[in-house]
């Protein structure tokens, strides 16, 4: 079976939605920036893959505005599956994406939404060549998304991210609660998970910090454990960097 690269699609999905929860922080802690484009970079890993990305996000009447705004991402990386077609051999992936997402802010008060729709394109090489896997060569889809961000209260912060893409297809969803903490970021936990087409299923559950600021610099972070469809677990992580212009 090729649930390894359904692994790789999800993880990149999740890897895309917390960049946002990110983003929607940075303009909170100060809604007079004029900025219209925000550019992003990070990287997710766990024990059998790791993924980084770049992009920007430009809203032509300000990040902070409700109005059309734009995502493009690039990423890429490497994953590790048992492939039972191939009698239980170790398959290593690469994977590499573009998504160009077109979408809507919509704001009201201490809640900001933002939904997604757009191209999605994925290249997946295999060694060795795995005949059963629906992700090989190149491919591409539909992909959809929404980020909800809200401020309960001035010190606090939820975070609901979720992606759905038509290539595997895969889908990606996360939660996130936090505390602002010294006036300066926000701490909490978290809980997110990945799936794709009845053959591969993970669940995360972790500690993130969100919103961390140095200059024009803000960083994320966030770490846990990672349960999967495989019987696999392991430690995870994620970093992300934004800047706004």
């Amino acid at each position: 079976m090729g649930v390894g690269k359904v692994a790789a699609a999800a993880a990149l999905s999740a890897a895309v939605s917390v960049v946002c929860s990110g983003r929607v922080a940075a303009l909170e802690l100060d809604d007079t920036a004029p900025d219209r484009m925000l550019v992003f970079s990070g990287f997710d890993l766990w024990r059998h893959g790791s993924f980084t990305h770049g992009g920007l996000l430009w809203s032509p009447d300000g990040l902070d505005q409700t109005g059309f705004t734009f995502k493009l991402l690039v990423g890429g990386g490497s994953y590790r599956y048992r492939s039972g077609a191939l009698g239980d051999v170790e398959v290593d992936g690469e994977q590499y994406a573009l998504f160009a997402l077109p979408g809507w802010r919509f704001r009201s008060g201490a809640v900001t939404a933002t939904v997604f729709a757009g191209f999605d394109i994925q290249r997946h090489r295999l060694t060795p060549d795995d005949p059963s896997s629906g992700l090989r060569g190149t491919v591409s889809g539909f992909r959809a998304g929404t980020e909800v961000w809200i401020e309960p209260s001035p010190g606090g912060m939820i975070a609901v991210d979720a992606s759905f893409s038509t290539v595997g297809p895969s889908y990606g969803a996360r939660a996130a609660l936090g505390w602002r903490v010294a006036e300066r970021f926000y701490v909490g936990p978290e809980i997110g998970g990945f799936a794709g087409d009845d053959s591969y299923n993970q669940l995360r559950v972790g500690l993130h910090v969100t919103a961390f600021r140095t200059g024009i610099y803000e960083w994320s972070a966030a770490a846990g454990w990672a349960w999967d469809s495989d019987e696999r677990e392991s430690l995870y992580g994620r970093f992300g960097l934004l800047i706004r212009q």
